[in-house]
């Protein structure tokens, strides 16, 4: 019997994609059809057919985008190549995406890859949108991102958080890398998510979940845990950064991946911010990697094993 604390509104669709690509949120309404996020930009041909199919034969008429990191908005360019749809992103990222300044929107700086997109108007925190025939508010969400933002429907009790609030945890801090504040930005997030009804939250990756105040005392002690030693978020910014790379290309040398890291602002921030040679530092990562499952080390090739 499906849980029915689960369910959603019958105007709205949600492709869970897992990481490489985040979540990808369809609303279908008399009003109007509507997307939230994109997926990555190896992922668009299978983005564009999972819209394709679940349209059937209706056009998108707009792209909403919580943040901009490559796995939230890979999908753009195709999707409006292929629909022409309206496009809104977070206001503060309208500049860098007017000029396509790949360093400011990240995408140089990590090694990721986002094709060129272009936006018709900005959200800011505190609009309202109507989607699936529903108003949904804007809410900042700064911390992993300090542009990101995030969507509550208040009269179906619904979240879309984005990756302010995963069922275990939350994306990556990735201000605190630069020297710039990211912690407190993202308790404060916590603590607003804290204070709305939420009977659904559907995160940026993984499944949509109910029980939003036991993900909160997750995200909390390990918010803790990580800003006590601000070296441990380092660590694992880093090593989630070779995780993407490694679903993204399948294979890598330890030698390219040590030209990756030196090579690229984000992932050299964080091995700076590390107590080890960036050689032993590259070894012990895809060990745990491997002694996570998620790859395997041959003859000094990490090769993905998802």
């Amino acid at each position: 019997m499906a849980d029915q604390s689960l369910l959603l509104p019958p105007s709205m669709t949600v492709f869970e994609r897992g990481w490489l690509s985040s979540n990808n949120i369809l609303f279908q309404h008399e009003q109007g059809t509507a997307l939230v996020d994109s997926g990555y930009m190896t992922h668009a041909a299978q983005t564009l057919a999972l819209v394709q199919h679940a349209l059937d034969g209706r056009k998108l008429d707009l792209l909403v985008n919580t943040h901009l990191h490559s796995d939230h908005c890979g999908g753009n360019a195709i999707l409006q190549q292929a629909y022409a749809c309206r496009t809104l992103i977070p206001v503060a990222d309208a500049d860098a995406v007017a000029v396509w300044d790949e360093e400011r929107l990240t995408y140089k700086a990590t090694g990721q890859k986002c094709e060129r997109f272009t936006f018709d108007a900005s959200l800011s925190p505190g609009d309202c949108l109507m989607l699936g025939g529903m108003e949904w508010q804007v809410l900042a969400a700064p911390g992993h991102d300090p542009h990101s933002l995030i969507l509550y429907c208040a009269s179906e009790a619904i979240l879309i958080s984005a990756d302010a609030l995963w069922e275990h945890g939350f994306g990556v801090i990735f201000p605190e890398l630069e020297d710039e504040s990211g912690f407190a930005e993202q308790a404060q997030v916590l603590q607003v998510i804290s204070e709305l009804d939420i009977r659904v939250v559907i995160p940026g990756h993984g499944a949509p979940f109910s029980n939003a105040a036991a993900a909160l005392d997750r995200a909390r002690s390990r918010l803790d845990y990580l800003a006590s030693d601000p070296r441990r978020n380092a660590r694992n910014a880093l090593k989630v950064m070779m995780a993407f790379l490694l679903l993204e290309t399948r294979q890598f040398s330890l030698q390219a991946l040590d030209g990756l890291v030196r090579g690229n602002r984000i992932m050299w921030a964080a091995a700076q911010k590390l107590d080890a040679p960036v050689d032993k530092l590259i070894v012990a990562l895809a060990e745990e990697l491997v002694k996570a499952g998620a790859a395997r080390l041959e003859d000094g090739e990490l090769i993905s094993a998802r």
